[in-house]
């Protein structure tokens, strides 16, 4: 692995992973801790509208992905506080919609030469300078976002109705609970792709269950269990030629049997 550092694309799909397995961690937390794990999975198909109008309007697809992403958590977000019924639906909508933009904005765009399946099922060897830097500006809004509303986000999560009585805003940190989750989303598209980003926002917080105590600490412990996938996956991947995506969520899931069986004994 030393030597394979001694390349660009190494070191920058090392960078990425890490950079998206904190984000993961941070947001993966919230997404469990919330019960909103179906809906972080209609947004994440549904951003692949995105990465359609992206590729049609010649845009870079990770901003194509972003601004569908979170224009469609800011729409669910909306609909669901107000019709928590119907929220499978929505979701289920929302997600077929997103998918259908997406591939008749390709259809229609002549000419175009992108590997689809990479931003499906990853491609954390594909990952360019300019992904690491928008990845970081990702992170960096993420974390800043996270620190400075924590109390809230943590009354939202545990207690909307408690929360809603002291006087915070339970419709503005839900929104923003999902757009942050939609940020993730995007960041993870490029190492484990869409089909499989939800499992890398739910199986480390599932594993940090098993130590964390409060909610922060959880977000930490995710963080460092999506790293360690996320670095064996990559290797995995490198020396055996296999999709990166896909290595780091069967690391993953390994671990966390592993985990579980020895909790048991």
């Amino acid at each position: 692995m030393l030597e394979a550092l001694q390349y660009d694309f190494i070191q920058n799909a090392l960078i990425a992973g890490i950079l998206v397995s904190i984000a993961a961690g941070i947001i993966g937390s919230l997404v469990v801790v919330n019960r909103i794990t179906f809906l972080a999975g209609g947004i994440a198909h549904s951003a692949y509208g995105g990465i359609g109008l992206a590729v049609y309007l010649s845009l870079p697809i990770l901003l194509g992905a972003t601004l569908f992403a979170v224009v469609t958590a800011i729409i669910i977000a909306n609909i669901t506080l107000r019709n928590r019924s119907r929220i499978d639906s929505i979701i289920g909508i929302m997600w077929a919609l997103g998918m259908a933009i997406g591939i008749i904005l390709i259809d229609i765009t002549p000419g175009y030469n992108v590997d689809l399946m990479s931003y499906l099922f990853g491609s954390i060897i594909a990952v360019s300078q300019e992904d690491v830097y928008y990845l970081l500006v990702l992170n960096l809004f993420i974390i800043t976002s996270v620190s400075l509303f924590y109390k809230q986000i943590l009354a939202v999560s545990y207690d909307s109705e408690f929360a809603s009585l002291r006087g915070i805003s339970v419709k503005f940190f839900y929104t923003l609970i999902l757009i942050l989750a939609a940020l993730s989303v995007v960041a993870a598209i490029k190492v484990v792709g869409l089909i499989l980003v939800i499992a890398l926002l739910t199986i480390p917080t599932f594993l940090a269950e098993f130590f964390a105590k409060k909610l922060s600490s959880m977000m930490i412990i995710s963080s460092l269990f999506a790293s360690f996938f996320t670095v064996c996956g990559l290797l995995i991947s490198y020396f055996y030629d296999l999709s990166s995506g896909a290595s780091i969520i069967i690391v993953g899931v390994i671990t966390l049997l592993l985990v579980k069986i020895l909790g048991k004994k």
